[in-house]
């Protein structure tokens, strides 16, 4: 943080990447995000009082349940399937009730409670305010000036430590007094002081919505205060601290998710940091984060706007003022939060808020989990185009886990005892049946699409020994179920699926989604290639090649629009804010303007008939899927007016996105932290990408591909291609100056830039410098 004497203007370091304001946050949505991959809070920087809102990943109520599919659900399947044989959609439609997954005890991620700060002193007028994050440290903090003297607090999540800690100083001898309370919200909680420094408390994560209202996974927290000179009293369930030079808080919850001992973990926790000074802790912390988070750069010029407060910046872009800067900003944003959502070591992925819980999408219908229709997927978009490969690790872990339930979910859902199913959501208890609603419980291949991320792993990184012993049995055992599962249309003999909805818009009981079509051309795809590459399972790729050609087409219908549901034509003309039929575009690669010009020209027409509408349905996540279909559609300037109504009106100041109030039953604006992952990937597929491949096979990469005007000069390093590369680009004019690719395994490539390409073999280890001529230099 800023330093200096009261009377300086505290404006960030010019190397410095942070966000920074000159008031405290009065809202959860203006707070900012500290975490270490599992344990996470939202610091609000007040001035008498801070304000920790914590969040934990495992802090989930419901448990594990076997009687989420309807006992009767296969003999309904059987039956819906005959009607559907015969194109009796009418009939099918009423039994649709009977497939339906029941919600018992699903549950839902609560958040832990808060941790308030009231700090003594604050005399006189406040001058000098200043709150920021800093992305490239990892760390959040405030200093002011109260009563003529200087405070100074700093909040880390340290990964190394698995604690959270803050650290409060003062420019004066004997000025740091605060008392210490816990608060557990809506949750059943007590606290108590234990010992003469340490301020404990446990809870449980009950709630009636979403569970049985009894079953839930318990936490203990211990809030333990190091006191740098100065006294520490315990006055009822509230510690004080008088007269110190400076004073850190360790921070230490566990849950017992998994029978763990939650409260042993907090002790071993709060033992192992104390043997640090705080100048320790904060480095061991920032040298963990800039491990990660340093392996990228990226450079969009610009004015000097960030001499101005973020807020200041936001609202000056969203009256139209240029701050390219702002959108490099918000893309580094994006890999700070899934460094502290995400961790190689996280006991789970991040849920639709991350590891952060306002509480709001708890209380929502839709819940606080894995939706695996977008939003989950969209979590984790960026991981291995930015360069943080290992982040996607407990995503890995999470869909592994599914495979034992969503095999009991084929065989009771769907008589098929063969491979798994997993439908439009799930949570750490292995809920695979369908969801509970009509319109969109049916998404019968998200288990498939959210699998892909294995295989893209692969694709990045090359790893056989990770495909042969994980991604490919996960793969398979989709695969199987769908070779079981699809059946001929008995007139155009295409493999169908059904009943089965296009999310979240319905049609359950009618034709096979177009999404369905894609996801399972992709894993069928996948597969044949990953067997192929291990030499394996000769009879099963045979089949999945048969299955796969009999897939239907993509079609374009009357409005020339790309068809949602396969031989249904509904003129593409409605404000809802899912367009599932796309992903064939992005995030996967069977739509290109290069290999098929028309279907890529139906893809925009939907998205134009879609997002030019009164009533479209713009939240956060929608809004970064455009910035994303549009950078597969090469085109700039649409992909980055995209980008500016994601940061401008899906992000609060925090530039944190949310749901939009009014859409989704929601009554609140409620973060939800898919529309900054997918906006950061998004950002990266406007700078590379690297989903095509050459006449010879080999993989393509396209530099600069959907660069707007607007960001005319700047650079990149670090990113990361399918294939093995990692490529730095560098342009001026808009025009390609050089690119610098570094070959992980040595293998064929070519690069393209506009309508210029130029073919390269490599060798492993290999440092390729290409001239904005894509002639190579050596």
């Amino acid at each position: 943080l800023v330093g200096g004497a009261a009377n300086e203007k505290i404006t960030p370091a010019e190397d410095k990447i942070v966000l920074w304001y000159d008031n405290a946050a009065s809202r959860w949505l203006e707070a900012l995000p500290v975490g270490n991959g599992r344990l996470g809070a939202m610091v609000f920087g007040g001035i008498s009082e801070e304000r920790l809102a914590l969040g934990e990943t495992t802090f989930w109520a419901g448990a594990p349940c076997q009687e989420h599919e309807y006992p009767d659900a296969a003999d309904t399947f059987n039956q819906i399937r005959a009607y559907l044989k015969e194109h009796r959609y009418a009939e099918a439609r009423p039994l649709i009730s009977k497939m339906l997954g029941r919600q018992l005890n699903y549950g839902t991620n609560l958040p832990v409670g808060n941790l308030r700060i009231f700090q003594s002193g604050m005399f006189g007028p406040i001058e000098h305010y200043h709150r920021e994050l800093d992305l490239d440290q990892a760390v959040a903090g405030v200093t002011f000036t109260a009563n003529g003297i200087r405070y100074r607090r700093e909040v880390i999540a340290s990964h190394p430590e698995e604690v959270l800690v803050v650290h409060l100083t003062a420019d004066k001898p004997g000025a740091v007094s605060f008392r210490l309370t816990y608060d557990g919200g809506r949750i059943p909680w007590s606290s108590h002081v234990s010992g003469k420094d340490t301020l404990a408390a446990s809870g449980r994560a009950l709630e009636t919505k979403h569970s049985d209202g009894t079953t839930g996974v318990s936490f203990e927290a211990r809030f333990r205060i190091l006191p740098t000179g100065g006294s520490v009293q315990a006055v009822g369930d509230t510690l004080s601290v008088t007269g110190a030079d400076a004073a850190t808080i360790l921070i230490a919850i566990n849950t017992d998710f998994r029978g763990a001992d939650a409260a042993a973990l907090c002790e071993h926790q709060l033992a192992a940091v104390q043997l640090y000074d705080w100048p320790t802790m904060r480095h061991r912390h920032v040298s963990d984060h800039q491990s990660l988070f340093r392996r990228v750069q990226l450079d969009l010029a610009g004015t000097q706007a960030d001499e101005q407060p973020t807020d200041k910046r936001w609202q000056a872009l969203a009256r139209g003022q240029s701050d390219p800067a702002l959108a490099a900003l918000f893309f580094q944003y994006g890999r700070y939060l899934l460094i502290a959502g995400s961790r190689e070591d996280s006991p789970l992925p991040m849920h639709l808020q991350g590891i952060w819980n306002d509480g709001l999408a708890a209380n929502m219908e839709w819940t606080c989990d894995y939706h695996l229709d977008i939003n989950t997927q969209q979590n984790y978009w960026p991981s291995e185009v930015t360069n943080l490969t290992e982040c996607g690790q407990p995503l890995f872990r999470l869909v592994e886990s599914l495979v034992k339930p969503g095999q009991r979910t084929a065989g009771k859902m769907y008589g098929i005892h063969r491979g798994w199913v997993c439908h439009v959501f799930t949570n750490p208890w292995g809920f695979t049946a369908a969801g509970w609603g009509e319109g969109w419980g049916l998404h019968v291949t998200g288990g498939a699409w959210i699998a892909t991320h294995l295989w893209e792993h692969y694709r990045f990184t090359g790893d056989q020994e990770f495909l042969a012993e994980r991604a490919y049995p996960v793969l398979k055992g989709a695969a199987e179920f769908f070779l079981d599962y699809l059946y001929a249309d008995p007139d155009a003999g295409w493999l169908m699926t059904g009943p089965a909805v296009s999310p979240e818009r319905g049609g359950e009981a009618g034709p096979s989604p177009v999404t369905d079509r894609a996801m399972i051309y992709q894993l069928f795809s996948s597969c044949i290639e990953a067997a192929d590459i291990l030499g394996i399972d000769a009879d099963l790729y045979q089949q999945l090649e048969q299955a796969r050609a009999k897939l239907p087409p993509y079609q374009i219908g009357r409005n020339g629009q790309l068809l949602e549901w396969v031989n249904t034509d509904d003129g593409g003309e409605t404000g809802h804010r899912h367009t599932s039929h796309l992903v064939g575009l992005f995030p996967l690669m069977q739509i290109t303007p290069h290999s098929t010009p028309e279907l890529a020209k139906a893809a925009r027409k939907s998205l134009e008939l879609r997002t030019t509408r009164p009533d479209w349905e713009d939240v956060e996540w929608s809004a970064a899927n455009s910035v994303c279909y549009y950078a597969r559609l090469r085109d700039g300037q649409a992909a980055f007016k995209s980008l500016l109504n994601l940061i401008t009106a899906n992000a609060d100041a925090s530039l944190l996105t949310f749901s939009r109030s009014g859409i989704a039953g929601a009554n609140d604006n409620i973060f939800a932290i898919d529309g900054n992952m997918a906006g950061t990937a998004g950002i990266a597929e406007m700078l590379l990408q690297s989903h095509e491949f050459d006449a010879d096979g080999n993989s393509l990469l396209d530099l600069l591909p959907a660069l707007p005007s607007e960001w005319a000069v700047g650079s990149v390093k670090g990113l990361r291609a399918r294939g093995g590369f990692e490529v730095d680009l560098e342009w001026d004019n808009s025009t390609l100056k050089t690119a610098g690719i570094y070959s992980l395994w040595g293998n064929p490539v070519t690069l393209r830039c506009g309508d210029k390409t130029v073919s390269v073999n490599t060798e492993r280890g290999e440092i390729l410098r290409v001239d904005g001529k894509l002639k190579q230099i050596k």
